[in-house]
């Protein structure tokens, strides 16, 4: 008995290890992870865009910034990414947290944060543009964009499967 407890008691311990690993980064590793995760997302949306335009001709949805580098990067203040096709747009704004790691909006440590909109002309009439927070979060090994809907609490990774669905909403 006193064996199966040490033993749960051992797993706990390392899991709580493993959970706050990411504290042990330092100010540098984590500016390089804000630059990795800028790059990852950049290259969901170029991915996507080019498979889109290669069965266009000819291509018509716009990718902004054209190019990235991790250099480009704003660790103070904005960055934006904007899909658009005709007036219908997908747009990617997001930032550092304010601290190396946050957990404020989201229980898996994330040191992006940002929000997606998706709208054509006839929902900017409206008033009605269609919002997710985005998030890049860092968990042990792991790391991924998130998306999170705070109307219907439905969440799950950003990919260009998600883009397709958002895109398909505003044609």
């Amino acid at each position: 008995m006193a064996d199966e407890r040490i033993a749960r008691l051992a797993r706990q311990i390392g899991e709580d290890v493993r959970k706050e690993r990411h504290l042990l980064f330092t100010d540098d590793e984590v500016l390089e992870l804000r630059r990795q995760g800028a790059t990852e997302l950049y290259t969901i949306c170029a991915d996507f865009a080019a498979s889109v335009n290669r069965l266009l001709t000819p291509p018509v949805l716009e990718m902004t910034p054209s190019d990235f580098a991790p250099e480009i990067f704003r660790n103070r203040g904005p960055n934006l990414i904007q899909l658009n096709a005709h007036g219908r747009i997908v747009q990617i704004a997001f930032e550092s947290t304010s601290a190396r790691f946050s957990t404020d909006k989201l229980l898996i440590p994330y040191i992006l944060e940002g929000e997606v909109r998706a709208f054509n002309q006839e929902m900017l009439e409206r008033i009605q543009v269609r919002s997710q927070a985005l998030f890049y979060c860092v968990e042990d090994s792991r790391k991924a964009w998130r998306y999170h809907e705070w109307a219907s609490g439905r969440s799950g990774l950003f990919s260009q499967e998600h883009l397709v669905s958002l895109m398909e909403r505003i044609v």
